[in-house]
């Protein structure tokens, strides 16, 4: 359940903390991103506009959660060195509808020139931060995206500083055995199920990063991942064993989850359902049994938070 020891998904730490603000590798990530960003809008060398100095400010057009201020300071440290930013309210702050957020001052060649980066950078990670926190409000500690992504671990930090669960940072980040994984292992057995309890008797628990996730379609492939990995358990300290419900509909996710409550060995796996998950259905989700419900809506295809910038005095 929602409360149970600490999720693998829980990755959040790696990309940001209160204490230290962006890590290492977001700052990569930005780096890589507003690099693209000004590319494409045509910027090719650091700003150094010689016109008059003039201030702007971003208004909030709608209540919601701030996220992006690290992008912004990035952008404007490296390619509008001119421009001096000044925050009301930083990553991670809840504004309402018309809440002053920052006031920008610089040539107002450089100002201007930056507004739109700015904004679609504030309002993208914005948005996404705002939807996640409209659903783990619901389902605290429990919503997790996925790797349908738009700006890759962005779009992550986004979800986690809205209360969301990261999952999987990257591919290699951890190990993620769906259909088309076991489709191509172990050709001399036909039954995907065959497959599966395989490939789970074979792997090496110390080969498979954060944590170790197989993609189940049905009740009996997740009963018997879950047997298997309850009898390697109780046999080797291994860490428990992610067990996507694909699929599944919030009456067969409280099955299984009391099946495996009857059979001992629930305490084993860490139940997540993925696939057909919807926001007015989610207080049923929160409520089958589930640790974990992953779904790409937070973070994918999400409205920006609508912000826009003012020119002081205009």
């Amino acid at each position: 359940m929602a409360d149970a020891p600490l999720l693998p998904h829980d990755r959040g730490h790696e990309l940001w903390t209160m204490e230290e603000g962006p890590s290492r590798k977001l700052m990569a990530s930005i780096d890589r991103w507003v690099s693209a960003m000004v590319g494409d809008d045509g910027i090719d060398m650091p700003l150094s506009g010689s016109s008059p100095a003039i201030e702007a400010t971003i208004f909030a057009r709608q209540d919601g959660l701030v996220v992006g201020c690290a992008v912004v300071d990035y952008l404007l440290q490296i390619w509008a060195p001119s421009v001096r930013v000044s925050w009301f309210a930083g990553d991670g702050k809840r504004v309402s509808s018309g809440d002053e957020i920052a006031v920008f001052t610089g040539s107002k060649d450089d100002v201007l020139a930056v507004e739109r980066l700015a904004l679609n950078a504030l309002g993208q990670l914005s948005g996404i931060a705002t939807e996640t926190k409209r659903w783990s409000s619901i389902a605290p500690k429990q919503i997790a995206c996925t790797r349908k992504t738009i700006w890759g671990l962005l779009d992550k930090w986004a979800v986690h500083m809205g209360g969301g669960l990261t999952h999987r940072l990257s591919k290699e980040d951890a190990v993620m055995i769906k259909e088309n994984d076991l489709a191509s292992m172990h050709d001399h057995l036909e039954s995907h199920v065959e497959r599966l309890v395989t490939y789970l008797q074979d792997v090496d628990p110390s080969e498979v990063g954060a944590f170790l996730e197989v993609e189940t379609r049905t009740e009996k492939e997740a009963m018997m991942a879950a047997m298997v990995w309850s009898q390697r358990r109780e046999q080797q300290d291994m860490d428990r064993l992610v067990v996507m419900l694909d699929n599944f509909t919030p009456e067969q996710c409280k099955t299984v989850s009391e099946q495996m409550e009857e059979q001992g060995i629930r305490n084993h796996v860490v139940l997540e359902a993925s696939g057909g998950i919807v926001f007015d259905e989610l207080k049923s989700w929160h409520e089958c049994g589930l640790d974990v419900v992953s779904t790409s809506v937070v973070n994918r295809g999400v409205r920006p938070l609508d912000m826009s910038m003012l020119v002081n005095g205009m």
